[in-house]
């Protein structure tokens, strides 16, 4: 069976990225992040943390929220917003808290691997699919939707990347109605 874009994963493990950055659902409401059990379950959930670990401070929660919006401005900014500076600075921190260092094998293959514990190696862990994927591009090919109520993360497939929304059928109707809706002349009554 041949696999089509739409089925393949993205390269680099960026699936591991994009399902952090949504863990927030602003269409629902759903924040996976919310306390720090849904953040230990999250990561344990993810090969990121040993499940019998200490339970997440709320520091440590609320570094991985600022982590995942970080990573969502810069997704954004792959999809025409306004640069991100301070959400690269935002990475800085969580790499260099979680000792995120090279490490080279006996073949002498650079490889990336987050020499601390707990939380912070959780964190820093997620950042080097990102380094991975920026040496080729793909990093470029993540974005988050356009659309203000839905900022979903995605990659984009298509072949120009020129892909706005994570759903054409959902978020790029709903805005081009929007859209068309604020051109139509206003209809009166008789």
């Amino acid at each position: 069976m041949v696999s089509s874009p739409e089925t393949t994963q993205p390269p680099h493990g960026l699936s591991l990225v994009i399902d952090f950055v949504n863990t927030l659902d602003l269409e629902t409401g759903v924040d996976e992040l919310s306390d720090a059990d849904g953040l230990a379950k999250w990561l344990a959930g993810h090969d990121l943390l040993d499940p019998t670990a200490a339970k997440p401070s709320d520091r440590e929660r609320r570094r991985a929220i600022d982590l995942r919006e970080a990573l969502r401005a810069l997704m954004l900014a792959h999809n025409g917003a306004p640069r991100a500076e301070r959400a690269g600075a935002e990475l800085d921190r969580a790499a260099h808290a979680g000792a995120l260092r090279v490490h080279f094998g006996g073949d002498g293959r650079a490889r990336l691997d987050a020499d601390a514990r707990g939380v912070e190696r959780a964190l820093a862990q997620l950042l080097i699919p990102v380094v991975d994927a920026g040496a080729d591009g793909s990093w470029e090919r993540v974005k988050a939707c356009r659309a203000d109520d839905c900022l979903w993360a995605f990659y984009d497939r298509s072949r120009n990347r020129s892909g706005v929304w994570c759903d054409m059928a959902v978020c790029g109707n709903r805005t081009k109605v929007r859209a068309f809706r604020q051109r139509a002349p206003k209809r009166t009554r008789r």
